[in-house]
């Protein structure tokens, strides 16, 4: 809630500059009740103000679910961390996710005992919450333009994990950023994007990520691979699907395995 609309509430609650407070202070004196109800409505804005004025705002995954409005598949990551820890082993050491809202993905990675995880948002963090910028103040989370070259060196991560951001970048951008992200992993790039006809784009969204996202199907991302020379992890692919099928995990989103570009 911003400071805005919970200030005119206070100001609602306190009387001053309501021309007709008068006749609601003469009934409170006859209804005890009302006085009452009043006084808790009173104390119940104050937290509130209290809470947004110390610097509290929304956590990551509630920003997600407005943002997103449905399926999002920076959330879908966290549900299959489990099933790309089986597919790839040793190589959930050390990962780079980048997409919007990566330090949720960040924060959940770096519970896990034996993991080093850093995160790229492409977007403003305005809204973030003080874990997250508190992981940009100690480089942990890089707020970079994906569009262009990022400063790492090739195989800097053993596997790098992109979700939501390929949904709302152009062709043109997707050749630059796809094969960009190959080149910064030692053993794959992980692409979790949403099925065609997902509840994704909202006008809310514009503000944020510029353009509202663009769904496609996987027959277009495969033509767009080989395009791009980007070569699919067959391997990982088959695992991942084999794992997920013991485990009755069903994706959200596509997800597609790549090799690293070297």
């Amino acid at each position: 809630m911003s400071r805005r609309p919970v200030g005119s509430a206070r100001r609602f609650a306190d009387g001053g500059g309501i021309p007709f407070m008068g006749s609601l202070h003469s009934r409170s004196r006859s209804s005890p009740l009302l006085s009452i109800g009043l006084v808790v409505l009173g104390a119940i804005l104050l937290i509130v103000y209290a809470y947004s004025g110390s610097g509290g705002s929304i956590s990551d995954k509630e920003a997600l679910s407005k943002v997103e409005g449905g399926v999002s598949c920076t959330l879908e990551v966290q549900r299959a961390l489990p099933i790309l820890k089986k597919v790839y082993g040793d190589s959930m050491h050390k990962i780079l996710h980048v997409g919007p809202y990566t330090c949720s993905v960040v924060s959940k990675l770096l519970k896990e005992e034996d993991t080093e995880a850093w995160g790229v948002e492409p977007y403003d963090i305005d809204d973030a919450d003080a874990n997250c910028k508190s992981l940009v103040r100690k480089g942990i989370v890089r707020v970079a333009d994906i569009k262009f070259p990022l400063p790492y060196r090739a195989k800097s991560f053993s596997l790098v994990i992109m979700s939501d951001a390929s949904d709302y970048l152009s062709p043109k951008y997707l050749n630059r950023t796809l094969p960009e992200l190959a080149r910064v992993s030692a053993e794959g790039l992980v692409i979790f994007a949403g099925y065609p006809g997902q509840h994704r784009a909202k006008v809310a969204e514009l503000s944020k990520f510029g353009r509202p996202a663009k769904l496609r199907s996987s027959s277009w991302w495969i033509r767009f691979f080989v395009q791009t020379s980007l070569e699919e992890n067959e391997a990982a692919t088959k695992k991942f699907e084999q794992t997920s099928m013991k485990r009755s995990y069903k994706p959200a989103c596509q997800v597609f395995h790549l090799k690293s570009n070297h």
